[in-house]
């Protein structure tokens, strides 16, 4: 930009340089200060443009920026389902690429202590954060959008689309109707639906199951069960409890549980009541968990791939730090049949 004759043409700024090769004003900081990882492509974008507005970097800001962490933050529901480890597995294998390391928090299966959570790695000034199943409660409030406009977000499984998050998510969906039509294959039509509360996951699959099973004329709305909190190990013994009450009354053939962990409790309920699992009364879980091999009898169970969503979380996240590009991304899930499934009902 060229000033009136007799005064000094004006200094390029990191928003100019940042406008210029088409990236973030934090990714121009990141390779003026070389303290963050960033893909050789984007770097040079960025170098070109500063010799091209002839940038000079402010130096006090860039001591101060040289203070921040090349940290990550992630944010689980709880520890105890295995699924989110299996997820952290495949963003760490990614992020360690990238010299990027992570930083952990529970939530606790709280929405407010989730937003406690993101408010803590803020602080901490990392450089982006990935939260895992998010509650729906957070999801619906105006906080990760006004956070989305501070720093870069990935959601992993929520189905609710905020302007500035990147998200990977299995495609709940489909592996709903694949585990019902696995169920229908063996001729079941009295199917329950477990399920536990504050989920998108679980949302999605209760409005599939409510639409198959109304096509079918097989509805019953007592066949929906809640067992409330889904992502602690006591679930597993508050589905058994849940289901041997209401399996005094009611006669499924099959039941359809919306994690392994209540489907662990829905084969002990079934084991204690003294129905035979398949032969009585089959089960499939949601997930496919390590656990779920190593249950007797063996869990069938559908593959959400999570070591898949974790590294597509990661790769994700550093295409937002790097590029300022969000994206979304929707993963299938697949059937995995052992030995809960198979035994066909006459």
């Amino acid at each position: 930009m060229t000033m009136i004759q007799g005064e000094e043409r004006m200094k390029a700024t990191i928003v100019d340089v940042a406008k210029e090769s088409g990236v973030s004003v934090a990714t121009v900081s990141r390779v003026v200060n070389g303290n963050y990882p960033v893909r050789e492509k984007t770097r040079l974008k960025v170098e070109n443009a500063i010799k091209k507005l002839e940038y000079v970097p402010n130096l006090q800001a860039r001591e101060l920026n040289m203070q921040r962490s090349s940290s990550i933050g992630v944010v689980v529901p709880s520890f105890d389902n295995m699924f989110f480890a299996e997820v952290l597995d495949g963003i760490e294998e990614h992020l360690r690429q990238s010299s990027y390391s992570l930083l952990l928090a529970c939530a606790q299966n709280d929405a407010a202590r989730e937003e406690e959570c993101v408010r803590d790695f803020i602080t901490r000034n990392v450089s982006g954060v990935i939260v895992v199943s998010p509650n729906t409660e957070m999801a619906v409030s105006d906080f990760y959008e006004n956070t989305a406009a501070r720093l870069p977000l990935v959601f992993v499984n929520s189905a609710r689309e905020i302007a500035g998050i990147s998200y990977v998510t299995s495609d709940q969906s489909s592996g709903a109707r694949a585990a019902l039509e696995h169920l229908f294959h063996y001729g079941h039509e009295r199917i329950l639906f477990v399920q536990g509360e504050n989920s998108d996951s679980y949302r999605i699959k209760e409005k599939v199951y409510r639409e198959i099973m109304r096509e079918r004329g097989t509805f019953h709305p007592e066949d929906i069960v809640n067992v409330g909190e889904g992502n602690r190990i006591e679930t597993v013994e508050n589905t058994m409890f849940i289901l041997m009450d209401m399996m005094l009354d009611l006669e499924p053939t099959a039941i359809f549980c919306c994690n392994d962990l209540m489907a662990m409790g829905a084969v002990n309920a079934c084991q204690r009541m003294g129905r035979r699992v398949p032969q009585d009364i089959s089960v499939i879980g949601y997930d496919n968990t390590a656990l779920s091999q190593y249950t007797a009898p063996k869990l069938t169970t559908i593959d959400q791939h999570m070591g898949d969503l974790g590294r597509e979380a990661a790769r994700l996240m550093l295409k937002q730090i790097e590029e300022n590009v969000t994206e979304n991304v929707v993963l299938a899930n697949t059937v995995v049949e052992r030995e809960t499934t198979g035994f066909r009902v006459e």
